[in-house]
């Protein structure tokens, strides 16, 4: 399966419990550029530019919409891949907000509409990177160069006048292989509940949580970038992109008073290409519900959301018939913005359990225990003093049941204790000399990784030796 990449406005190896590389977060970057509480016909006007105005933040922003909004990148993002609220809108509003002049019928005998947008949906994304481990690791090569890491090219923007397309297609170094990515197709309405106003729509997209609003769910979390050369821990939960790019889900969420996010999807398998119908994480017998809520606030200078959401799903391990593993994960998040000076500083944390029940694996041999748990915590913040400049750090911590089945010793990614215990640090310093280009230095820290500090793999290894800079360039066209 390919990586994913994206924004919040706009996903997807092995679940990790080291925050996501490139993947996803490519994607985030080229996304965005605009949100408005206004409807997709409406002029932006005064409102969008009193907004950029008073909002000073850095920006990297998808071409296509760019073209469509005719809006500074500021106006959505911080700095990409952080939406600022006004970003958060464009995304909840289906990204139809335009300002230009669609395509119309004029004279329709039939009855149909025609709005098309005047200007290209297409746009593209490419990063580089060179990556070092602490230690070498076995049959490899570091200071591993990659050009390209991944290379994605995007359909997104206006198709309707209530409709909006983020789509994206990925070549990804790692895998020496093209495919579909991250997608997210959205109507969107407005309508009032006696004086509040009530913004609702649909989703169709291939991945739970690419449709989320926030940096703080598993598609968008940071860090927004990441190599796919160094070591991951061997344990993920299922909701941070184990299903991505391999279901098909749809649903329904509403915005009640610009205080209240609701959304519930369900997913469907549609596994793609060779891995049919089996993949690593097999078919889900029937629907795998989703499901989001959020409370949100907005000062003059400063943001607060507080939310929740979860999963639960029936699988059959890499069939599609048979015995089956349950998964059910449940988290909560939060996300905080501040104006400091000139700049911004933006908090994020979330917090997932997960509960598993592995008869099939277990009757396959495949794990000790029946049950099993895993619990990930990520916090983290970013601090943009200026629109050039970005200086990021996070925590993460990964723990859970003890199973040597799932867990097995092997060299670099095993666990010779059974554990999944990893956790440790991510900091990042970005430079953004153009609105689409970013380079950034980012160096990940591990005080345990699958379950120990040192000979953590039962060959010798310790988890300080998968300590990994990375330098990497970004860039949207």
């Amino acid at each position: 399966m390919l990586a994913s990449s994206a924004c919040p406005n706009c996903g997807a190896p092995p679940p990790s419990a080291v925050p996501m590389p490139v993947k996803r977060w490519s994607v985030l970057l080229l996304l965005c550029t605009l949100a408005s509480p206004l409807s997709a016909t409406d002029d932006l006007g005064d409102l969008a530019r009193a907004y950029v105005a008073a909002h000073n933040g850095a920006h990297l922003s998808l071409p296509s919409f760019a073209r469509q909004t005719g809006l500074a990148c500021s106006a959505c993002h911080y700095q990409f891949l952080t939406l600022t609220p006004f970003g958060r809108k464009f995304k909840l509003n289906g990204y139809t907000l335009t300002n230009l002049v669609p395509l119309t019928e004029k004279d329709s005998t039939n009855g149909g509409k025609l709005s098309l947008s005047p200007v290209s949906l297409l746009a593209g994304m490419v990063t580089t990177g060179v990556t070092r481990t602490k230690d070498d690791q076995p049959d490899t090569q570091n200071g591993a160069a990659a050009l390209p890491q991944e290379l994605s090219g995007f359909l997104a923007g206006r198709i309707s006048s209530q409709m909006g397309l983020f789509s994206q297609f990925t070549y990804s170094g790692a895998d020496g292989a093209f495919g579909i990515d991250n997608v997210d197709i959205r109507f969107a309405n407005k309508t009032s509940i006696g004086n509040a106003e009530l913004a609702y729509g649909a989703t169709l997209n291939n991945s739970p949580s690419v449709q989320d609003l926030w940096n703080t769910t598993p598609v968008w979390g940071y860090p927004f970038i990441g190599s796919d050369a160094a070591p991951s821990g061997a344990a993920g939960t299922l909701i941070d992109e184990g299903l991505a790019q391999n279901v098909l889900g749809f649903g329904g969420y509403a915005m009640l008073a610009n205080h209240v996010y609701g959304e519930f999807s369900v997913y469907r398998s549609a596994l793609q290409g060779s891995a049919a119908p089996t993949s690593a994480t097999g078919a889900i017998d029937g629907v795998a519900p989703y499901w989001r809520l959020a409370l949100q606030q907005e000062w003059e200078h400063q943001y607060l959301m507080i939310g929740t959401f979860g999963l639960h799903a029936n699988l059959f391990p890499d069939a599609v018939s048979g015995p089956q593993d349950d998964y059910t994960d449940i988290g909560a998040d939060a996300q905080f913005e501040t104006a400091v000076g000139s700049g911004n500083i933006v908090l994020r944390g979330s917090y997932v359990h997960e509960d598993q029940t592995l008869d099939a694996t277990a009757a396959a041999g495949g794990s000790n225990n029946v049950t099993n748990t895993l619990e990930v915590i990520r916090f983290n913040a970013s601090w943009y003093p200026k629109q050039w400049i970005g200086l990021s750090g996070g925590y993460f911590d990964t723990q859970g049941s003890t199973d040597a089945g799932l867990y097995a010793p092997d060299p670099v990614e095993g666990s010779a204790n059974g554990s999944p215990k990893t956790d440790g640090f991510v900091g990042e310093i970005d430079l953004n000399p153009w609105e689409n280009t970013r380079m950034g230095l980012q160096y990940t820290g591990y005080s345990n990784f699958n379950g120990g500090k040192t000979n953590y793999d039962g060959s010798g290894r310790n988890a300080s030796g998968n300590n990994t800079l990375f330098a990497f360039v970004w860039l949207a066209f």
